[in-house]
């Protein structure tokens, strides 16, 4: 009978409302955050599972609300990574649209980098401010050529192929579908200026519509009082990036964007650049973040631009946390090595297990209301949910987001598979193109490679894979019965967020076994896996 009462009143508490003690009746299942990492051993995001909570709302309710930096909130928690095939201008746009943001990578020139986050804080919604272009000259074959690459065929033409001289007409499908002499100029096909209906610069976004709508038009040149391309609106686009309630905006309504930089001595000078373009955020990209270089560039950031907020690292002990805080660090990026294209664990020994990273540097930072990201090791929603479920703000994604139509590289077929490349900062390849400033290795004469080149799975567009990926991480909210960040956070805290480690075993069946074959729907193409 006593045994039936304690069970009676664990279903009471668990059903009605959950209990502010824990311990109360029944003992719970799992074990806490605490005790989960507590065993001395590291471990990563596959080795334990959330066990679920009380369901009573739909994912609709859930907000993903987060901060990026102790000043910066995002409306999702997703952030690409400054990797030279990951984050340039078009990914950053689509992050920010999409509620995250982006990192531009430095394995440029200064001139090179500032001009990709000006291209993002110039972006209006709607618009596409860099437009493919091409001159009278130019043949139709040419034209073709833009259209196997990109995958459009609507293009200005300008006096001399540039978007920096006069518009005098436009190519589109209709002009040359049924031309059999591919060789012809595009003088002889394309709808002349006289003809074409376009819009002054500075036309809002809404009258640009209502001119595309009552003309029926696909393409609305945007020029200029001189007649010069400055922008060009598509209808298909407009209809794909017509609102993005959760766009991540700064105070004069601009996307967020922010950029790395190294701890080098080029550093000051590229940051007086990126200031100037309106970055709103700066990560210090750095293998190993606990230096003396490191601690003094922050200390400069905050002392000359104190408006732009400071995300330190790579760290993943408490040590390393106490350093960078105390110099003023906004934000921590947490991971030594977990990448998939990353060998440094590997190759020298040193770094820490994801999950145990994440969670004790998160523990120490929120002492002092400092964020945390997760950067590395994620490649699918669960990873996501389990690094906010151990204490992470954000979580960064390298090759997660390598491979879609918005990062950086042409797509090439291997086997029949689309691909495109995927490279780590620290492999040979990039560190020759300057990605060594990351790893205090920029003048040495031996390089000592600590990443691979590799390639991934085309993944389509970011406007298709973000939002499966943010309805995949409210359902998963669900399941832990959470509504938001915050109350997971708390959870996890308190102990009341409740954990269990796997074996191997657990793990192969927690994933897809026993079958011949099988459609993963991760993928944007239609390959089958066998096994």
């Amino acid at each position: 009978m006593e045994i039936l009462a304690k069970e009676s009143r664990y279903r009471e508490r668990q059903f009605s409302e959950w209990s502010e003690d824990p311990t109360d009746g029944m003992p719970l299942d799992g074990c806490t955050g605490e005790e989960l990492f507590g065993g001395g051993m590291g471990i990563t995001y596959r080795d334990y599972l959330v066990l679920p909570g009380f369901i009573d709302f739909h994912p609709s309710a859930v907000s993903l609300e987060t901060n990026l930096t102790r000043n910066i909130i995002l409306k999702r928690p997703i952030v690409s990574s400054p990797m030279d095939t990951v984050t340039e201008d078009k990914m950053a746009i689509a992050m920010a649209l999409m509620g995250g943001i982006g990192i531009v990578h430095y394995n440029n020139t200064i001139d090179q980098q500032v001009e990709l986050v000006s291209r993002v804080k110039r972006f209006k919604n709607g618009f596409i401010t860099e437009p493919i272009t091409l001159g009278p000259d130019n043949t139709i074959r040419d034209l073709d050529v833009i259209k196997s690459k990109y995958n459009f065929s609507g293009i200005p033409i300008t006096e001399d192929g540039t978007r920096n001289s006069r518009l005098i007409g436009i190519v589109t499908n209709r002009d040359v579908d049924f031309e059999k002499e591919r060789s012809l100029p595009l003088r002889t096909v394309m709808t002349t200026q006289e003809r074409l209906i376009t819009a002054p610069d500075g036309i809002t976004l809404e009258d640009a519509n209502l001119i595309l709508k009552q003309s029926k038009k696909g393409k609305l040149p945007i020029v200029n009082e001189k007649g010069h391309l400055v922008a060009l609106m598509c209808r298909s686009d407009l209809k794909k990036h017509q609102e993005y309630p959760s766009a991540s905006k700064d105070s004069n309504k601009r996307l967020m964007v922010g950029a790395a930089i190294s701890t080098k001595l080029e550093a000051s000078e590229r940051l007086d650049c990126l200031a100037k373009a309106g970055v709103d955020v700066v990560a210090i990209d750095s293998a190993q973040g606990n230096s003396h270089y490191q601690i003094e560039l922050i200390r400069h950031i905050k002392k000359h631009y104190p408006e732009i907020d400071v995300i330190a690292g790579n760290v993943v002990t408490t040590d390393q946390c106490k350093n960078l805080i105390q110099a003023g660090a906004d934000a921590l990026r947490i991971g030594m090595g977990p990448g998939s294209i990353c060998i440094t664990q590997d190759t020298m020994a040193v770094g820490r297990a994801q999950a145990t990273a994440v969670y004790y540097t998160a523990r120490y930072a929120r002492q002092f209301d400092i964020p945390v990201m997760a950067d590395g090791g994620i490649s699918n929603i669960g990873d996501i949910a389990n690094a906010l479920a151990i204490g992470a703000s954000t979580t960064m994604m390298g090759s997660m987001f390598a491979g879609t139509h918005e990062a950086p590289g042409e797509y090439f077929y291997e086997n029949g598979i689309r691909l495109k490349k995927y490279r780590g900062m620290a492999s040979l390849e990039a560190m020759e193109a300057g990605g060594d400033k990351r790893y205090f290795s920029e003048n040495q004469e031996i390089k000592v490679a600590q990443g691979v080149s590799g390639s991934v799975l085309d993944k389509g567009s970011m406007f298709n894979f973000v939002p499966y990926l943010i309805q995949g991480l409210k359902q998963s909210f669900q399941d832990m019965g959470v509504k938001n960040v915050r109350e997971l956070h708390e959870r996890m805290n308190s102990g009341r967020l409740r954990f269990e480690k796997r074996t191997v075993s657990a793990q192969q069946q927690g994933s897809v076994h026993g079958l011949y074959s099988y459609s993963s729907p991760s993928m944007t193409t239609d390959t089958s896996i066998r096994r």
